[in-house]
C-alpha cells in the first residue's frame, strides 16, 4: 500500500510533495524521495552478475528500488540501494555458514554444473548507505555529476533518542523499501530492507539486515540514521550502527525455544541476540559545505 502524504500537514511544516509522480517530499533543505520496482528479470539478473564478478544472487533483488536523500544546497546525498549493499557483500566475503541442508544449494543457481559452496550464501552485508556529493556542474547528458567521497562523520558518544521518536508527531511521508531477499531454499531468511519517516522536526531510517538460517543463526544488521532540522540551512545527522548476531545453540543453553517459529519477527528476536559491534557517528551539514 503506497502512502499517501497528508498535503495539508506538509505545507503547514514547510514542505511540499514532490511531483510528477514521485514519492516523497522537499523539506527544510531536504529532497527525499523513494522507488519501488519489480524485480530484477534474467537479463538483468546477468548485468548484475558480470559487475558483481559472481553467479551468486539472491533470488529476489528489487534493482530499482531506492530512497534517496538530497540536502539540496549542499549537495549531500545519502542513497540506499541494492546493487551498493551487494558490494559490500561482496567485500566482506564472510565464509558460509555450516549447515546441513546448504548442500542442496550447491546448484541452485546453475543446475547443470556441480558447485562448491565456497560463498557466503546468506549475502550479509556490511552496507549502512551510499554517500556522495552532487556538484552543480554537469555531465555530457546535463545532469549534475556526482562525486564519490567520504563525509566527516565522527564517532560520538551520543545516541538516537528512540523515546523521543516515538512520541506523537505528524509523520509527513513513510515508506518501506525491499532491496533484496532470499528465503535460502525454506531454510530460514536473508533480507535486507530500508523504512523511511519524516516529522516536522526531522526524519528517520532505518537499513535493516535480517537473517535467519533455521535452526543454526540468527544475524541483525541494523543502521539508523536520525537527522534534526536544528536551524534554517543547518542539519545534525546522527548514524547508529547496531550488529547482533547468536546461534540457535546458544539459545538452548539459556534455556530459550529454538523453534525458528519464534523468531519470525526481527524488532521481537533482537532482544535474545547479543551485541557485537556498536557505533555511532555525526554528521553536522550546513548550506557552506
Amino acid at each position: 500500500m503506497e502512502w499517501e502524504g497528508n498535503e495539508k500537514e506538509v505545507k503547514a511544516a514547510g514542505g511540499e510533495l514532490l511531483s510528477d509522480g514521485r514519492q516523497g517530499l522537499r523539506i527544510h533543505g531536504w529532497e527525499i524521495e523513494s522507488r519501488k520496482c519489480s524485480i530484477l528479470n534474467s537479463a538483468q539478473r546477468q548485468q548484475w552478475e558480470e559487475r558483481l564478478s559472481t553467479s551468486h544472487l539472491p533470488e529476489m533483488i528489487f534493482g530499482e528500488n531506492s530512497l534517496t536523500l538530497k540536502h539540496v544546497t549542499s549537495g549531500v546525498k545519502i542513497h540506499l540501494n541494492a546493487f551498493d549493499a551487494l558490494v559490500g557483500w561482496k567485500q566482506e566475503g564472510l565464509p558460509p555458514v555450516e549447515v546441513p541442508a546448504a548442500a542442496i544449494w550447491k546448484c541452485r543457481n546453475k543446475p547443470s554444473q556441480q558447485m562448491v559452496l565456497d560463498y557466503d550464501y546468506t549475502f550479509t552485508t556490511p552496507y549502512c548507505g551510499s554517500e556522495m556529493i552532487e556538484t552543480n556542474s554537469q555531465n555530457e547528458r546535463g545532469t549534475p555529476k556526482e562525486n564519490s567521497c567520504s563525509l566527516q562523520w565522527v564517532i560520538c558518544k551520543e545516541k538516537i533518542d528512540l523515546v523521543t521518536l516515538a512520541l506523537k508527531e505528524p509523520i509527513l511521508f513513510y515508506d518501506e523499501i525491499i532491496l533484496y531477499e532470499d528465503e535460502l531454499a525454506d531454510n530460514g531468511i536473508s533480507l535486507l530492507t530500508v523504512k523511511v519517516r519524516v516529522m516536522p522536526t526531522g526524519w528517520f531510517l532505518l537499513l535493516r539486515f535480517w537473517l535467519r538460517v533455521d535452526g543454526v543463526l540468527m544475524r541483525l544488521r541494523d543502521t539508523r540514521l536520525h537527522c534534526a532540522f536544528v536551524a534554517p540551512g543547518k542539519s545534525v545527522i546522527l548514524r547508529e550502527s547496531c550488529w547482533r548476531e547468536t546461534s540457535f545453540e546458544s539459545l538452548a543453553s539459556k534455556g530459550l525455544p529454538t523453534d525458528s517459529s519464534a523468531y519470525s519477527d526481527p524488532s521481537i528476536s533482537s532482544e535474545r541476540l547479543p551485541v557485537i559491534l556498536h557505533r555511532t557517528q555525526k554528521l553536522n551539514i550546513s548550506d557552506s559545505m
